[in-house]
């Protein structure tokens, strides 16, 4: 093997970016490679036809196909875009292809005396249908033309290779998950963006807490894991590892700031000496960095603070309490933005009716749409769009359910909140502290009446309606879940994530009723008064709703968004995650979930991280979530109202029986 230190040096150097036919040092990979995540890599494209392989250097070829038909096989890049989609299948899913397309990237593991090892990992696209001999060949191919001195890991870049690889021995294709490789990553990226700041470092939840209150939109908040009421500043640090679906990165996402895993904190601020100084903070997918700034900066307000929510009128006449299939989308300003999609849901399912293929059918230049894809997924190749959307809604009438329950309207939360005096005394305070910005007295007024509302007995109509309305579970004892319907939850540009209550144990008639009470009640807190303040939404203007639901046991509880967090320009995957029992568990932060990518394009899956269980799903099971997934990405093109391309935030469980349930829908703030 020829070792070099310079591309000119190598034979097969053609001078633009490209090294034919050479093998492959370590000098000669870092002088080529860009960095992605943190870690060294370059494009590969062996050619069997040739018996060859070319080395690309990224920077100057970034996509594989387009360097195969331009300097291959003597195409225009307006040929390609042409047909596109048939030159992507001869290289990522003909089982008798000519050319093999991976990456081939950098790692470094610490050996028992502290020393770091380089070895190199090579793998595919996520599409890639590559056969198992493939691999093989494939990995041979490349273990052939790289330093022997390197460890060489196959990494499989779906579900289906490493199905493919079960049968492969380990001597011959050496391998390693993904989870196995970025499990322990030292920076990741949670929501990119950036800011400037002070960096406020707590080691621990008391040192946070002593300080909470002087926390400000300046700030970027470090600490192992955020809490879901810390309140909105410049940016979010964990040390900790965390998902991005959790409550504090929802609000990341929601409010524009950088939010990212960084392992090495302690290291990094005691080396820059970064405590309490100001900084640059950059949150990018293949990058994240803390850099101080020599003086603090002449900062302005964000545009945050000029943002202005406008809610409907809430509709504050008599409304009946409604089973939640009797509602639809238009009832949001009776019954709360939640309760009134799951009632659109219902319908859904239900009619069958509604255009679920409208994401798919969208331009994605350089192709006219999705569709073919989306037929192909679909089991319904050639298909016409009549059938395929007929198809689309077959699908998810086969693969979800609405969940079952009762909406309680805005007018019982109104009608009791007139019934007091105390009530409507402490309001009126409240509002002329919002109004004065009399912060020093709005938190101490928001607990006391929070008290009050806790501790108030309903009118005995309101109460009537409250326990008419599941009269059978509670005669049965049965296990009751009650949950917020708020009109300031779940609206573009403000979710509200957890914010709000609910309460998962509820039996009888007394603890319905104090339910319902703990839930009107968290309208009032002080964080959700202090959020709701700084965008615009004004006390008078906001009611909750209900909903009260039979309890389901989940064997899986999980929450999946329509697009992947990480990287927004990104159409074809859907990010899962789930973990036993309740979905409530992972957007708090309590547990570490499983988590999954699932391309809803052309196919495929993979895991991201399997979490605190430590162990990866049924693969039956995985085949569930990929169903999941698509059908989340139909409903997109449904209950995204101004463009198909927002993005939703859904809860689910899984039953004992594998039948997926939805509990809850509402736009993905990013």
């Amino acid at each position: 093997m020829t070792t070099v230190s310079d591309e000119a040096a190598v034979p097969g150097a053609v001078g633009d970016g490209t090294v034919v036919g050479a093998n492959l040092s370590l000098p000669l990979f870092r002088a080529l490679s860009g960095v992605l995540a943190g870690h060294p890599y370059l494009k590969v494209v062996v050619d069997r036809r040739e018996d060859t392989w070319h080395v690309l250097d990224t920077r100057v070829h970034p996509f594989h196909v387009n360097y195969i038909a331009t300097r291959v096989l003597g195409l225009s890049l307006a040929e390609l875009d042409a047909d596109l989609d048939a030159f992507n299948a001869s290289v990522y899913t003909d089982p008798e292809r000519r050319f093999l397309l991976g990456v081939l990237s950098l790692h470094t593991n610490a050996d028992p005396d502290g020393h770091e090892r380089p070895f190199l990992v090579l793998e595919t696209t996520e599409a890639d249908t590559m056969h198992g001999v493939l691999l093989e060949e494939f990995y041979g191919f490349v273990r052939g033309r790289v330093d022997g001195r390197l460890p060489l890991l196959l990494k499989p870049a779906n579900h289906s290779q490493e199905h493919e690889l079960a049968s492969v021995s380990e001597m011959r294709v050496p391998r390693i998950l993904s989870h196995e490789l970025f499990g322990s990553r030292t920076r990741t990226c949670l929501n990119p963006g950036e800011a400037r700041g002070r960096l406020r470092y707590f080691r621990t939840t008391d040192e946070y807490q002593a300080v909470a209150e002087d926390l400000g939109w300046s700030d970027i908040v470090a600490m192992p894991c955020l809490p879901d009421d810390v309140p909105r500043v410049a940016g979010f640090i964990n040390t900790a590892p965390i998902t991005p679906l959790s409550h504090t990165n929802v609000l990341a996402s929601g409010w524009g700031i950088p939010n990212a895993i960084v392992r090495d904190l302690d290291e990094l601020v005691d080396k820059e000496d970064l405590e309490g100084a100001w900084v640059r903070y950059r949150v990018r997918e293949d990058e994240i960095s803390l850099e101080a700034l020599a003086s603090a900066p002449a900062l302005e307000k964000p545009t945050w603070h000029q943002q202005r929510i406008r809610l409907g009128a809430p509709l504050l006449g008599d409304a009946p309490v409604l089973a939640l299939h009797r509602l639809r989308r238009d009832d949001r300003d009776a019954y709360g933005t939640k309760a009134a999609n799951l009632g659109e849901l219902h319908h859904v399912l239900d009619s069958r009716t509604a255009d679920l293929t409208v994401f798919h059918a969208r331009p994605r230049p350089p192709r006219s749409d999705l569709l073919a894809h989306l037929a192909a997924r679909l089991g319904e190749p050639g298909a016409a769009v009549d059938r395929l959307r007929s198809a689309a809604a077959e699908l998810v009438g086969r693969t979800v359910r609405a969940p079952e329950g009762v909406a309680l309207p805005f007018s019982l939360h109104h009608a009791f909140l007139i019934s007091s005096a105390a009530l409507q005394q402490g309001i009126g305070k409240l509002k002329m502290a919002l109004e004065l910005e009399a912060f020093d007295v709005i938190d101490p007024l928001c607990l006391h009446l929070q008290h009050l509302v806790r501790h108030t007995p309903l009118p005995e109509d309101v109460a009537r309606q409250v326990t008419g309305a599941v009269p059978e579970a509670l005669a049965s004892g049965s296990r009751l879940v009650v949950r917020s319907s708020s009109n300031a939850e779940d609206l573009p540009g403000f979710s509200a994530a957890g914010i709000y209550d609910s309460v998962t144990t509820v039996r009888g008639t007394a603890e319905l009723l104090d339910a319902v009470r703990q839930v009107w009640a968290s309208l009032l807190s002080p964080r959700a008064v202090r959020l709701r303040h700084q965008v615009g939404i004004s006390l008078d203007d906001t009611y909750m709703g209900v909903i009260v639901q039979s309890y389901v046991p989940a064997e899986l509880g999980g929450v999946l968004v329509t697009c992947n967090p990480t990287r927004p320009e990104d159409f074809r995957n859907v990010y899962v995650n789930c973990t036993p029992g309740s979905p409530e568990r992972i957007v708090d932060g309590t547990t570490l979930p499983q988590q999954y990518l699932y391309n809803t394009v052309e196919g495929g899956g993979r895991t991201v991280a399997v979490g605190a269980s430590g162990e990866d799903l049924p693969t039956a099971t995985r085949s569930g979530l990929a169903q999941l997934a698509l059908t989340g990405r139909l409903l997109q093109s449904h209950f995204s109202e101004e463009d198909p391309d927002d993005a939703l935030d859904i809860e689910w469980l899984m039953t004992a029986e594998g039948t997926f349930r939805l509990v809850q829908i509402r736009p993905y703030a990013r």
